[in-house]
C-alpha cells in the first residue's frame, strides 16, 4: 500500500492534493465533501478587501447620509470578518485535515489585524493571496517588490501559525522574490495565482473577463518555476497550482519538486468527488514505478536533478522548435 503523506507548512498531509481557495471551499458542508473526497487539506475561499470595499461602497452610494459611510463601511467589513471566523471555527471543529483560510491582500494596515484573528479561530496556517497591479510609470521595480516584502514581514510579525503567499508569475527575478520572502519567515509559496484577465468581445465591442478556469497546457509554465525553486531555494514548501486537471498533473508537479498541488477548475467541472479519481491515479502510478512513498519521487526531476536542466530554461525555445517545419 503506497503513502500519499507529504509535508506542507510544516503540515503533515494525508494526501498532496488540495482543495484551492474558491466557491468549492466557502461552507461547511462542501468541506466536509473535500475531505471525504481524500483531500489533504482545504484553503478556505478568499476574503477579498476590494469585494467588501465594494459591496459596502454600493450600500453608501445613495448619499442620503453622508456621515453614516464610513459607519456602513465598517460594518460591512466587520461582518463578513465574523461570518469567515464562524466558518473557520466550524470547519476546524468538524474536519480532521488542515483548514488553511485565505486573504486578498491590497492594503496591509486592515489584513494584519485581521490576521490574528485567523489564528485565535484556530486556523493551521494562513494563505495570503498577494498581487499588486503596477500601473504607474513612474513606480520602479524595487519599490513595487517592497510592498511585498513589507507586507510579508509584518504579517510574519503578527501570527506564529505558517504563512504562504500566493503570487503570480510577473516578477523580473521570481527566484530572488522566493528567496527573499523566505528570508523574512514566509513557510511557503503558491505558484502560481490565476487573476482576472481582460477579454474583448468583438461582436458587442466591448471589454470581458477571460475564462477563470484553466487549461491542462496552463502548467507548463508552473513546472518550470516548481522545478527551479525547489532547488534554488529548498527550505520553502511549494505548492503548484493551475492546469491540474488529472492524477498524471499533480503527478508532474510532485516530480518537479512540489510538496503540495492545488485542484480548483477540474473539480468544478467534475464534482469534488474527482479527487477520489485523482487519488486512485497517483496510487496506481507510484505502484506501477515501485515508490513507497511520495518523499521517494519528489523533485525527482527538479532543475538540480535532472541531466539536462536547460530543458528547464527559456533559451531552448528555438532549439526545440527548429526540427518542425
Amino acid at each position: 500500500m503506497v503513502n500519499l503523506t507529504t509535508e506542507y507548512l510544516g503540515l503533515t498531509l494525508k494526501s498532496p492534493l488540495i482543495v484551492s481557495s474558491s466557491g468549492l471551499t466557502d461552507n461547511i458542508d462542501k468541506l466536509l465533501i473535500a475531505e471525504e473526497s481524500g483531500a489533504g487539506a482545504v484553503v478556505l475561499k478568499s476574503l477579498f478587501e476590494e469585494e467588501i470595499n465594494y459591496h459596502a461602497g454600493s450600500l453608501s452610494e445613495t448619499g442620503d447620509y453622508p456621515g453614516a459611510e464610513d459607519y456602513i463601511l465598517q460594518y460591512t467589513k466587520s461582518h463578513s470578518l465574523d461570518n469567515y471566523l464562524k466558518l473557520i471555527g466550524e470547519a476546524k471543529s468538524k474536519l480532521s485535515i488542515p483548514v488553511i483560510p485565505s486573504i486578498n491582500c491590497i492594503s496591509s494596515d486592515d489584513w494584519v489585524n485581521f490576521a490574528r484573528n485567523i489564528e485565535n479561530a484556530g486556523a493551521d496556517a494562513l494563505e495570503i493571496n498577494l498581487f499588486f497591479l503596477p500601473v504607474d510609470k513612474k513606480l520602479s521595480s524595487v519599490n513595487a517588490e517592497n510592498l511585498y516584502f513589507n507586507l510579508a514581514e509584518k504579517i510574519k510579525a503578527t501570527i506564529t501559525i505558517p504563512i504562504a503567499l500566493k503570487i503570480g508569475p510577473r516578477f523580473t527575478n521570481l527566484l530572488y522574490m522566493i528567496d527573499q520572502f523566505y528570508a523574512r519567515g514566509i513557510d511557503g509559496v503558491v505558484l502560481f495565482n490565476r487573476f482576472y484577465e481582460p477579454d474583448i468581445d468583438i461582436n458587442s465591442v466591448r471589454i470581458i473577463p477571460a475564462s477563470v478556469f484553466s487549461a491542462p497546457e496552463d502548467k507548463r509554465y508552473v513546472l518550470r518555476w516548481i522545478a527551479m525553486a525547489d532547488a534554488a531555494i529548498g527550505n520553502i514548501s511549494l505548492a503548484a497550482s493551475t492546469g491540474v486537471h488529472d492524477g498524471g498533473d499533480a503527478i508532474k508537479y510532485l516530480l518537479a519538486g512540489a510538496d503540495a498541488v492545488q485542484v480548483c477548475s477540474i473539480l468544478y467541472k467534475n464534482g469534488v468527488e474527482f479527487i477520489k479519481d485523482m487519488t486512485e491515479s497517483i496510487e496506481r502510478w507510484m505502484s506501477e514505478k515501485g515508490f513507497d512513498n511520495v518523499s521517494d519521487f519528489r523533485g525527482k526531476l527538479n532543475y538540480h536533478n535532472v541531466s539536462e536542466p536547460g530543458k528547464y530554461e527559456r533559451s531552448q525555445f528555438m532549439k526545440y522548435f527548429s526540427s518542425y517545419d
